[in-house]
C-alpha cells in the first residue's frame, strides 16, 4: 500500500506538501526523466496488451497513457467524466490515513517524481510509474472504481483491524489475478508494473487460490520479494462485496 509511518528517510521533497499531502505536477520532467518513462512504459504496455485484463488495457487506451510521462490535468479531464475519480500529485508516500481520506473521496494519489534508469526493474519505494501506469488505467472501470473508495471509506473506520484490510488490498489493488475468457489475466498494478512480476505470477511455480475475502484478510504478506501467493477473481464484483466483508 502507497502509505508510510512515519514520513523519514525519503526520496520525495516534501517542503511543498499542502494539508493533504498534495503537491504540484511538476511543470517539466528531464529528458532522462522522459526517456526512463518511455522505457518502462514500452515493456510494460507490451506485457499488459498479453497479460493484463482487459478492463486494464482499455483503460491504459482511454486515458491516453503513451510515451511521455501523463499531464495530470489532462489526465483528470479524460477519467471524471468516466468514474468521478481524478490524481493528485503527492511528493512520495504519505501517512495512511490521508491516503484512505484520498480514496475514500475518489482521489487516487500518484507520485511525482520517476525512478533513476539504475533502478528500472526493482526500487524500495513506489513511484510515478508505478502509481499511475499501475492503477491508474483500472480507476476508469465503474465496478473497479467503487471498489477503491469503498476500500478508503473502511479503510478510515477499521482501526485495530486496519492490518486485515490491508492484506486485502495487497492481494487486489497490488497483486491481484482475475480468470477470465481468454485465460488468467492481471490486475494489480504491483504486477503490471513489474516486468520480473508478471511472467512470476502467470507462468511461475506460485499458489494461486479462488478470491476469498476471509481467506485473503488471514493471509500474510512479503513487500521486498516475488509473491509466493495469488488470489484469483472470478469477476470484478466480488472487490466490491469483498470490501463489506466484516473485519472484526
Amino acid at each position: 500500500m502507497d502509505t508510510l509511518t512515519p514520513v523519514t528517510g525519503l526520496r520525495g521533497d516534501y517542503t511543498l506538501k499542502a494539508a493533504d499531502w498534495t503537491v504540484p505536477q511538476p511543470d517539466a520532467y528531464s529528458a532522462e526523466d522522459q526517456a526512463v518513462w518511455r522505457l518502462l512504459v514500452e515493456r510494460q504496455t507490451v506485457l499488459a496488451r498479453q497479460f493484463a485484463c482487459a478492463e486494464f488495457v482499455q483503460g491504459l487506451e482511454t486515458l491516453g497513457i503513451g510515451n511521455t510521462i501523463p499531464d495530470f490535468d489532462a489526465v483528470n479531464a479524460r477519467l471524471e467524466p468516466l468514474t468521478g475519480w481524478k490524481v493528485v500529485g503527492v511528493p512520495g508516500l504519505i501517512p495512511d490515513a490521508v491516503f484512505y481520506d484520498h480514496l475514500a473521496h475518489r482521489r487516487f494519489p500518484v507520485t511525482v517524481w520517476i525512478r533513476e534508469r539504475s533502478e528500472l526493474d526493482y526500487l524500495v519505494e513506489p513511484d510515478l510509474f508505478h502509481d499511475f501506469f499501475g492503477h491508474v488505467p483500472l480507476l476508469g472501470n465503474p465496478v473497479f472504481a467503487d471498489y477503491m473508495q469503498r476500500y478508503g471509506q473502511r479503510a478510515m473506520d477499521a482501526g485495530a483491524h486496519i492490518d486485515l484490510l490491508a492484506r486485502l488490498y495487497w492481494y487486489t489493488v497490488e497483486f491481484g489475478l482475475i480468470r477470465t475468457k481468454q485465460g488468467l489475466k492481471i490486475y494489480g498494478a504491483g504486477i503490471l508494473s513489474s516486468a520480473k512480476e508478471v511472467r512470476h505470477a502467470i507462468d511461475g511455480e506460485v499458489e494461486r487460490l479462488p478470491f476469498e475475502a476471509a481467506k485473503v484478510m488471514r493471509r500474510p504478506y512479503e513487500i521486498d520479494r516475488l509473491q509466493n501467493t495469488y488470489f484469483v477473481l472470478d469477476d470484478f464484483r466480488q472487490l466490491f462485496e469483498a470490501a463489506e466483508t466484516r473485519v472484526a
